[in-house]
């Protein structure tokens, strides 16, 4: 017999050539369906449970994804040890198991096996996968070396069916789809009978039960829909809760300060920014701001060029007489900090966390990290690791970072439980130079992330800091991106949004943040103290 499963989980892993040993690697299954079939193609059994999350939360784009919520699966959810013994009375009445991209799914429920202290049955069964089977049937172009690419399961869907079939990420319904998919590439002979076991007899009587093309049996195939589980009376409840009980915290530790923009990128983020260092010091001068950083992703090419910029502009002519510097600027450099900087057998692009020099020893510090980065990290992009984030943290001051950065990562991606472990990991080693990167452009991800980011700098005591992407140049950009991956933009971003920061409409960012923790207080200290650009003043005695 034959069993077809699926599985919807957390996430996904950060390397999937890492054993189903490493807990930390693999994500939490969240839900998992299979069907059996006989060897007349015949439905014996069908099953679909939901896990009760148990030392674990189901992270907000994991749960955009399949519509299964941290609440709703605690409510509707089955302890998995119990799911799992299921699992195991199912497999062993069959012999081959079978999915779409199967080691994925073999991967998910075997790690979960093994932190349940279970035996990993699914080792001993014969795996067959409906994407490799359909491969050269299917003749998708695209694939690595001039071969065939994998085809998705919706693209093997309409070349058997001549019919749509939109993945619903519903493991029940994509049971469904696999399981039709399947036994049609058993009646077409696209799957040899000798690699399910059949004799030429055998297969003859499937071919008779099946004697056109296979239908579906009828089983639910939408997906969860998670905004359906809460009243809008209920998720206004939840948004007091983690938003409005910590303004006043935090507005009794503000600083009112004016706005300046510390995460800059210029030119110098080659194929990723297009911004004209002169340009971006001109324009912080017109708006009056006190200081302009320039955090340039893994490289400070930059960085003289942006201080001679600085202190050669008009804004600050009577430096040389007081000693003032009415716009002041800041040195930085967002790296790219991943688990190994030395690890180049699987890509880890790391996280982008933005640092800021505080000294002049801060300077030369972070000079070094990124030198590191491109010399002894270069793995498809320059990378650091926290190892020598700590070996030469003294004078650097970090921030928590945008979306890309690691606390946000965890928080969509992962779970709310490891974000908060990364956040007390930099707040610990960083103390006072520490600060929660705030990012307001009107995205949904956004807003998620700082609501989570609010609770967990009150609950530290972390200061604030406000944080926006600059939307001018926003084609130029485009048009870099388009020639680095060699994609059309609708390829690249079927989102569009998302990507010029919340659309052309950019509200002035001051009065975003001040909705954002309440009333008509600027509550956040704008940038702290730095002096790294000391080390510029030195260069030119």
């Amino acid at each position: 017999m034959f069993l077809v499963f699926d599985t919807e989980t957390t996430g996904l892993p950060q390397n999937y050539r890492a054993p189903i040993t490493d807990f930390n690697n693999w994500p939490r299954m969240v839900q998992i369906a299979w069907q059996i079939h006989d060897i007349k193609g015949d439905l014996v059994e069908v099953k679909n449970f939901i896990i009760k999350p148990e030392g674990f939360s189901i992270p907000f784009n994991s749960e955009k994804i399949h519509g299964i919520s941290t609440k709703m699966a605690l409510e509707k959810g089955i302890p998995l040890k119990d799911v799992l013994v299921h699992f195991q009375e199912a497999l062993s009445n069959v012999e081959y198991i079978i999915g779409h991209n199967i080691s994925f799914d073999n991967n998910i429920v075997g790690c979960e096996f093994l932190r349940s202290e279970m035996i990993n049955v699914l080792s001993d069964k014969i795996s067959i996968d409906t994407k490799e089977e359909s491969t050269d049937f299917c003749q998708l172009p695209g694939g690595r070396g001039g071969k065939f690419k994998w085809p998705s399961l919706s693209e093997l869907y309409v070349k058997l069916f001549n019919e749509t079939f939109a993945e619903a990420h519903n493991a029940s319904a994509d049971v469904e789809a696999t399981t039709r998919c399947f036994l049609e590439l058993v009646r077409l002979g696209i799957i040899p009978i000798e690699k399910i076991g059949f004799s030429d007899s055998e297969f003859n009587e499937f071919k008779n039960n099946n004697d056109s093309t296979i239908q579906l049996i009828g089983l639910n195939i939408q997906p969860y829909d998670s905004n359906t589980q809460e009243t809008e009376e209920t998720k206004e409840e939840n948004k007091v809760e983690t938003v409005t009980n910590v303004i006043e915290d935090i507005s009794s530790n503000i600083i009112d300060s004016n706005f300046s923009h510390l995460h800059v990128h210029s030119q110098y983020s080659v194929l990723q920014a297009t911004a004209d260092v002169k340009s971006i010091v001109n324009k912080a001068a017109e708006l009056k701001m006190p200081a302009i950083g320039l955090t340039d992703h893994a490289n400070m090419f930059g960085a003289f060029k942006f201080v001679d910029a600085v202190f050669k502009h008009p804004i600050n002519e009577s430096y040389k007489e007081d000693k003032v510097l009415k716009l002041k600027p800041i040195l930085g450099c967002e790296l790219n900090v991943c688990t190994n900087h030395l690890d180049k057998s699987f890509k880890d692009y790391g996280a982008q966390i933005p640092f800021l020099a505080k000294t002049k020893e801060g300077y030369h510090n972070l000079s070094k990290l990124s030198s590191i980065g491109y010399v002894d990290g270069f793995y498809y992009v320059p990378r650091v690791d926290k190892d020598l984030v700590l070996k030469y943290k003294k004078g650097l001051i970090v921030l928590s970072g945008s979306l890309y950065g690691s606390i946000a990562n965890l928080i969509l991606n992962v779970g709310e439980e490891q974000a908060e472990e990364e956040f007390k990991w930099w707040a610990e080693n960083f103390g006072d130079d520490f600060y929660v990167e705030i990012n307001r452009h009107g995205l949904e991800e956004e807003q998620h992330v700082n609501r989570i980011l609010l609770v967990l700098a009150k609950k530290y005591k972390v200061k604030l800091i406000r944080i926006s992407c600059i939307p001018p140049w926003v084609q130029m950009y485009f048009e870099k991106l388009v020639l680095k991956s060699g994609k059309s933009i609708k390829d690249l971003f079927p989102n569009f949004k998302l990507f010029i920061y919340g659309g052309v409409n950019y509200e002035p960012y001051k009065e975003t943040f001040k909705r954002l923790i309440g009333g008509d207080v600027d509550g956040v200290e704008v940038y702290p103290a730095s002096e790294g650009f000391i080390a510029y003043q030195d260069s030119q005695k």
